[in-house]
């Protein structure tokens, strides 16, 4: 498995739509950065955002997930409370190729403000907005910037492409539009 480099990630992007929209460039400019890197893409968080609130004193059970856990938000700039955390989505729509899986960490910008992003690896064939798990582990609010790099993915590339793919298991995930909640696959039979 090999991680590959800016070439690849545009050329599957412009000729495949592995990554849509696309940016060609680093975005700078007074804001955090997003666009193609060297080895990998900082993806954005988009507006949208479900913070926790602890209102309701519900218990977190990802079986029976409770949606009133959460307050939505919209805006430029979410803050996200103290030991708390926002769930959001990303600018960008993702299709991974059959041989392909990633790894997504956040940028260190964020990172040197206690602000610690959580996505887990796009899998072999999944597409979708990916929903960004953002937590806030200080003990002060934090602010999240709309619409500006929040996080970086990068692409490894297998010799062989696997035998079942998110895809091929219809994976719960798969095609996601909005912030998806914790959610169980439903089992026939």
């Amino acid at each position: 498995m090999a991680i590959k480099s800016d070439y690849w990630i545009e050329k599957m992007s412009l000729e495949h739509g592995m990554i849509d929209p696309f940016e060609a460039n680093q975005v700078r400019g007074g804001k955090i950065s997003y666009g193609l890197s060297s080895f990998g893409y900082d993806i954005r968080v988009s507006d949208e955002y479900k913070i926790f609130t602890n209102v309701n004193n519900s218990i977190i059970d990802p079986k029976n997930f409770d949606s009133a856990s959460f307050v939505d938000f919209t805006g430029c700039v979410c803050i996200v409370p103290p030991n708390s955390f926002a769930l959001a989505r990303s600018v960008e729509y993702f299709r991974i190729p059959r041989d392909v899986l990633t790894i997504c960490v956040g940028k260190s910008t964020y990172a040197r403000c206690g602000i610690i992003v959580n996505v887990t690896p796009f899998e072999p064939e999944w597409e979708g907005y990916v929903t960004l798990e953002i937590s806030n582990t200080t003990p002060l609010p934090a602010k999240i910037y709309s619409n500006e790099g929040l996080c970086q993915v990068l692409f490894f590339q297998s010799d062989e492409s696997c035998r079942t793919s998110y895809k091929d298991k219809e994976g719960k995930y798969q095609e996601q539009i909005g912030i998806t909640l914790p959610r169980l696959k439903k089992t026939t039979g």
